[in-house]
């Protein structure tokens, strides 16, 4: 879960010049949350996420279509 965290948080860093507002949670915990204002990132354990369920909890939320900037391809490590 950090490696996974903070992949997103230098991709995000490098390619878009974004940092998080905040960052909360532990891999002991097995949830962790990235808030880019805009864009929450949640990370979770699969037994938390099934838990959780987000996507039910937000499942009669509207749907957005997001126009997303062309970034260049960055190789993967």
């Amino acid at each position: 879960m950090k490696a996974i965290a903070s992949s997103i948080r230098e991709g995000l860093r490098d390619d878009c010049n974004v940092t998080p507002l905040a960052v909360d949670g532990y891999p002991a915990s097995q949830w962790m949350i990235l808030d880019y204002i805009q864009v929450i990132v949640h990370i979770f354990h699969e037994s938390k996420r099934d838990f959780y369920d987000l996507e039910t909890l937000w499942n009669d939320a509207p749907r957005l279509k997001i126009e997303t900037p062309d970034l260049p391809a960055t190789p993967l490590s």
